[in-house]
């Protein structure tokens, strides 16, 4: 089975954001980076079927240079290869140019399995994986805590809300976005860190003409505010006092 797992890079989650003077975007220059954790469970899936059943796992990122830090660890966690997108204009690339440039990479590899994190801990927005799928032209099942493979096919298990689940059965090619927590996480070791410095990681060039379909107009921290109501009467007027407001401004009830 040959498997490709799509990893994002991402500021770590001690990072103190700071945002440029024009407020378009962060300013990274003093950033640290991380592999997104979604996707390091995607990774660890992938390697877990391609124990189970054979094959090949890719690892394809879209980004800058610097992206590079994650496809190497990725590699020394185990995956076979990797396939880099390399462009600066995708550091701050909204999910439709992300998911096309990932596609055009990928298309003539013929991936059994496309597995990608539920969404990216920067942005959030849980679309580069959906897109990527329509790009492809294959099908694709989102919030994924297990995947059975049962050729021709794959039958996984969706997480819907409230607690409940759903089993599916998808032909292959398809796509999944994974959730986190779906298994236990390894990390690279010694050999595994070695072996990667002789792997192979595949430059593509961003497609010509890929314009993004959103625009960042204005980024903000949210603003910390603290206001504290005192609700005087009674105690059985304060009580009802309470519980309107509950109810009707917080929501709460």
């Amino acid at each position: 089975m040959k498997i490709a797992v799509c990893i994002k890079q991402v500021p770590t989650r001690e990072w103190q954001p700071r945002i440029r003077d024009d407020k378009r975007w962060i300013r990274d220059e003093d950033v640290s980076y991380e592999m997104n954790e979604p996707d390091a469970y995607a990774l660890e899936e992938a390697l877990r079927l391609r124990e189970k059943h054979g094959g090949e796992v890719v690892v394809c990122s879209a980004g800058p240079a610097r992206v590079q830090q994650v496809l190497r660890e990725a590699l020394a966690r185990g995956a076979d290869r990797a396939l880099h997108v390399d462009d600066e204009s995708l550091a701050a690339a909204d999910a439709f140019v992300s998911a096309s440039a990932l596609a055009a990479a990928m298309v003539d590899e013929k991936f059994d399995l496309v597995l990608t994190g539920l969404q990216s801990d920067d942005q959030g927005h849980a679309q580069t994986g959906v897109v990527l799928a329509e790009r492809l032209g294959i099908p694709h099942s989102t919030i994924i805590m297990e995947v059975q493979v049962q050729p021709p096919g794959v039958r996984v298990k969706r997480e819907l809300e409230g607690g409940w689940f759903q089993w599916v059965s998808m032909p292959l090619p398809a796509l999944l976005t994974i959730q986190s927590g779906i298994n236990q996480l390894r990390y690279a070791t010694l050999k595994g860190i070695m072996a990667a410095k002789k792997k192979e990681i595949r430059r593509v060039p961003l497609p010509a003409g890929l314009q993004p379909v959103q625009e960042i107009v204005s980024l903000a921290l949210p603003s910390r505010t603290k206001q504290t109501q005192i609700i005087g009467g009674s105690l059985q007027e304060a009580a009802r006092e309470l519980v309107r407001r509950l109810r009707e401004e917080a929501r709460a009830l």
